[in-house]
């Protein structure tokens, strides 16, 4: 298999119209131009995509085995690796070890209440 071309995230961006539609899916780059018209949920959808990165909006559609397989055949090259998109970096969360009351210590109350409310019920069909 012949060597992919690499290109830059700046040369995708220029991609973006009828005319010239390039998408980056997992840091392949795509010319999908020629696929607008066929594609199943319209040529909007993937015009919006044009000249970027889609390798989020392609996953969250949930593409199908045949999806992914005819998609080969419009690879064009490859992006470069400083354009590659940064994995996402999940929150931390850090825990001091300190017990903050919430609502200062008003947990009892609401079940307090519930406990009492029931009560004055029970009592008014008992009576």
């Amino acid at each position: 298999m012949a060597e992919l071309k690499v290109y830059r995230m700046s040369d995708i961006k220029e991609h973006n119209s009828v005319k010239s539609t390039w998408v980056v899916i997992h840091n392949k780059v795509y010319d999908i131009t020629k696929f607008l018209e066929e594609h199943p949920g319209g040529e909007e959808v993937l015009l919006e995509q044009g000249g970027q990165d889609s390798s989020e909006a392609f996953e969250d559609v949930g593409h199908s085995a045949d999806a992914r397989e005819m998609l080969k055949q419009f690879v064009i090259g490859e992006l470069h690796p400083d354009d590659w998109a940064k994995p996402a970096q999940k929150d931390k969360f850090v825990t001091t070890g300190r017990s903050e009351k919430a609502s200062g210590g008003s947990n009892w109350v609401i079940p307090a209440l519930i406990v009492i409310g029931l009560a004055l019920v029970y009592r008014m069909y008992t009576s």
